[in-house]
């Protein structure tokens, strides 16, 4: 298969100057990135990578239309796949950085003959806690009972249909019932629970959404629908995109009830149930709402190539490397490299341009958008985003000690007795405000430093988001809880959740009256960091600082929409 941008490194001393004068080279944040070369699996944007994927062959015994062309791929000869002693010898290094999940895939990864005596020997690297595996499904019948005495812990079987037909057409295979049957399997061998993942397509199997949602009730399976994405081969077209918002719509529309659940701050699946259901959906955006900011994922080809994002086109071979005899220590240095040069988010997160068809979509409307102008300004020598010649900087944290931080913020939406007496009966056209406004709130706090230019990208233990309807006040009350361990607060998150959630509330709800009030956004109280806890019941102390200013008489650029 052809990858461009292949850095084929072929010396342990390449590999050494690649983390080193060349990655300095081209970044000038070398600072960021001495701090870095100790932590070879954190990126400059604060994000530990604790999730590695192993693909263990390019083979695969489906020809599915979304993955690859009927005709299939170019293979390479097995000489150039990494052997069981390489997969096993580059999975130890990386338990050793912090990984603890490992996830099996292909091609399809049951056609290796191997594939129990690698999971064996994973499942014996000390810190690694899980081996999971991604697979079509086919030989589940034949294989899983001898895979799950070998330390398999987690099963995700790939099925976009219930529907035998349009199996065979997708796949361009037969096998359906044996799909099926190896899921049941799983079920009974006590997965719990056995996830099915299930790409969505417009006019192809976008009217199975329910149907799948139903499996939901009377089997424990987390079914999880993922929107469509660009691949290499399969003929990508945004008319075949099924959004998350649409799916969840029409989702409600049988089930009313249907209500998101909380997710862990590194999930890239948003769960979703119905009440009394034995298993669960979630549906992966990674085409309408990105989750880049929280991305903890790394990928490893079949050919031994480290990939820093599934959509980047820029690899580093540590196969080449691991055969050149290479020490853990140059190994180290080149996958530091390499997760160093990692972007902010994929390209591909700017291919959605339909704003009504998204929860969430490309936001770069509401970042900053310089115009000229000739004015006086003046500025604190104390004020910490702003540099002594009143510049605009971000706090560098670099020093700064990790702690265990949290805050919680409150904001109110006034929204008359006619919206009030709406939301209770849920009747509002575009859906449930309470639930949406959550999970819009819980999404504006994971996106906070995207949204306010001087924030860190900071890793988020938990966000939690409640919108509480106060019939008698005729309001919506909205309460977030974020809590990191980290080097700088979330009192920003917490604030932005309430924001956010507060405006999707006025969203949701304008339709019928715009006479709707935010007011009162406002920090209820915050644990952590060197200025100590903060109260907003007990008395206020202010601080006390140079207010001397400094005037700068020179064009500055004021932001504006």
């Amino acid at each position: 298969m052809i990858r461009p941008k292949l850095i084929n490194i072929t010396s342990c001393a390449l590999a050494r100057s690649a983390s080193c004068s060349t990655v300095a080279a081209a970044n000038p944040r070398t600072e960021t990135l001495k701090t870095n070369a100790a932590k070879p699996l954190t990126d400059l944007y604060g994000r530990h990578h604790s999730y590695l994927r192993i693909s263990l062959t390019e083979r695969c015994n489906l020809r599915c239309q979304y993955c690859m062309p009927a005709e299939g791929v170019q293979l390479q000869p097995n000489s150039n796949l990494l052997s069981i002693d390489e997969i096993v010898k580059l999975a130890t290094l990386f338990a050793q950085e912090g990984v603890t999940k490992i996830r099996l895939t292909g091609g399809e990864p049951t056609v290796r003959k191997d594939l129990p005596d690698i999971i064996r020997q994973l499942k014996a690297i000390q810190g690694l806690e899980t081996v999971a595996m991604t697979t079509n499904g086919l030989v589940l019948t034949r294989q899983l009972v001898t895979l799950q005495r070998a330390g398999l812990d987690i099963i995700n079987v790939s099925l976009d249909t219930l529907q035998k037909d349009k199996f065979e057409r997708i796949t361009r295979r037969k096998g359906w019932e044996r799909v099926l049957m190896g899921i049941d399997l799983g079920i009974q061998l006590g997965y719990n629970p056995v996830k099915v993942n299930c790409v969505v397509m417009k006019n192809f199997n976008d009217d199975e959404v329910c149907d799948f949602v139903q499996m939901t009730e009377e089997k424990n399976v987390d079914v999880r629908f993922i929107e469509y994405m660009p691949f290499t081969g399969n003929k990508w077209e945004m008319e075949k995109l099924v959004s998350y918002k649409e799916m969840v719509e029409k989702i409600r529309a049988k089930w009313p009830t249907f209500a998101p659940l909380e997710n862990g701050p590194n999930d890239t699946s948003k769960a979703w149930k119905i009440p009394g259901a034995k298993g669960q959906v979630g549906f992966i955006t990674s085409m309408s709402e990105h989750f880049c900011g929280s991305c903890n994922r790394l990928r490893i080809t079949a050919d031994g190539n480290l990939k820093v994002c599934l959509f980047g086109n820029a690899e580093i071979s540590l196969r080449d490397a691991l055969r050149a005899k290479c020490s853990d220590d140059d190994l180290l240095a080149l996958i530091g490299a390499a997760v160093s040069r990692k972007k902010k988010q994929h390209a591909d997160c700017n291919l959605i341009s339909r704003p009504h068809s998204f929860i969430n979509t490309n936001l770069s409307h509401l970042f900053y958008n310089s115009r000229t102008s000739n004015t006086l300004r003046y500025y604190s020598t104390h004020l910490t985003h702003v540099d002594e010649t009143g510049k605009a900087r971000m706090v560098d944290v670099g020093d700064k000690k990790i702690s265990s931080r949290s805050a919680h913020a409150q904001g109110t939406v006034h929204v008359g007795s006619k919206i009030t007496q709406l939301i209770q009966e849920n009747a509002l056209k575009k859906g449930d405000v309470l639930s949406i406004s959550q999970l819009a709130g819980i999404t504006g706090a994971k996106k906070t430093s995207e949204l306010i230019p001087l924030c860190h990208n900071i890793m988020l233990n938990s966000v939690q988001v409640e919108a509480i309807l106060d019939a008698e006040k005729e309001s919506v009350v909205i309460t977030s809880t974020v809590k990191c361990d980290g080097k700088t607060g979330v009192e920003m998150e917490a604030l932005t959740a309430v924001t956010i959630a507060a405006l999707t509330v006025y969203d949701m709800c304008k339709a019928v009256s715009h006479d709707i009030t935010i007011t009162d956004i406002h920090l209820v109280s915050k644990t952590g960091g060197a200025r100590g806890d903060y109260d907003r019941k007990k008395e206020v102390i202010v601080r006390e600082y140079d207010r001397t200013p400094i005037v700068v008489k020179e064009t500055v650029a004021i932001g504006g929409i």
